[in-house]
């Protein structure tokens, strides 16, 4: 038995199967995820750094009540927005609903495009050291005096490749990855690496989805469309209000953060939601460059016409549904 680093999660990982499917912010793999769902009897693990905020819907794409309620999802709404959330905390989570998933003897999908949280629930967590508070708060202090992307700036000089794939408003991240490099001289991107040489945690399965650029550009400014309509502006303005008021985390999320800058006063709607699509690409952008770490995946090219059922019956097909199923 291997221990999960998870509190009360002791199993035996590797007979446990957990079918990853990842891809850019909007290319279709929630969808794909839930007709498989559907067609295995498989539950879903979110792997989205920002389904888990309650009350922020609209702007993560979050599925329905009523989807939620026909398929099962976890690890959505687990946390409130004004809080802070790890990904320590995700891997626990996601851990205890795996077992449970696993003795209800259903497949385990994982879906999702939170390049860390894959990388950590597939190849286990890095630590790093311990917190240092101090350095912590001279560092804010410094994004607060001169904006987060002096200190995303600073972190390119020392690690270019964590820079890369930190968006320049994740201040989080950008601190814990200076913070890292101060204490140990190293870049936190190649002391992660040493995940690629520990995989102790479950039998994984990757399937990646991939889209031409033009066609994920059109399908991202589809979204933020319907997302407007759906209320995003309402929704961001109701969580303004909340006391306490949404964590610096997620008020950076993408979608959220520029229509908080609306709602200040600072730009004008229509420049706001032409942000959030800029924004939207930059992301796609960041995790295309992680997702190229996962060399084990099968990948699938969509056409703009491709749908989620369609995808499905190939999957099956070639694949054959035990596939997606641990040995008995």
């Amino acid at each position: 038995m291997l221990q999960s680093g998870c509190p009360g999660v002791k199993i035996a990982f590797m007979s446990i199967q957990v079918t990853f499917i990842f891809g850019c912010t909007g290319c279709g793999k929630n969808a794909l995820g839930r007709v498989l769902a559907e067609r295995l009897g498989a539950e879903i693990i979110s792997v989205d750094s920002m389904k888990i905020y309650r009350r922020m819907d609209i702007g993560t794409a979050k599925p329905s009540a009523a989807t939620r309620a026909r398929i099962p999802h976890h690890v959505i709404d687990v946390a409130e927005p004004s809080g802070e959330f790890s990904v320590a905390r995700f891997v626990e989570l996601a851990g205890q609903a795996i077992e449970a998933i696993h003795e209800r003897g259903r497949p385990v999908l994982a879906v999702g495009g939170t390049a860390l949280y894959i990388k950590a629930l597939s190849e286990g967590l890095f630590e790093g050291p311990s917190a240092d508070e101090g350095l912590r708060a001279r560092l804010k202090a410094r994004a607060a005096k001169f904006g987060s992307d002096q200190l995303h700036a600073e972190l390119r000089a020392v690690d270019p490749v964590a820079a890369e794939r930190i968006h320049p408003n994740d201040l989080r991240r950008i601190v814990r990855a200076l913070e890292v490099h101060e204490l140990t001289g190293e870049p936190i991107s190649t002391l992660q690496t040493q995940w690629d040489s520990q995989r102790t945690t479950y039998d994984c399965k990757f399937i990646g989805l991939r889209r031409e650029l033009e066609d994920q550009n059109r399908r991202t400014n589809l979204r933020v469309k319907h997302m407007l309509e759906a209320g995003l502006v309402g929704e961001v303005r109701a969580l303004l209000a909340e006391d306490p008021p949404p964590s610096h985390t997620a008020r950076q999320a993408v979608g959220y953060a520029e229509i908080i800058q609306h709602l200040s006063g600072d730009v004008p709607l229509a420049e706001a939601v032409e942000n959030i699509k800029i924004n939207t690409r930059q992301l796609a952008k960041a995790q295309r460059t992680w997702f190229k770490r996962f060399r084990q995946a099968h990948w699938i090219d969509l056409q703009p016409d491709s749908s989620a059922e369609g995808v499905a019956d190939v999957l099956i097909a070639e694949r054959g549904p035990q596939w997606f199923k641990p040995p008995s």
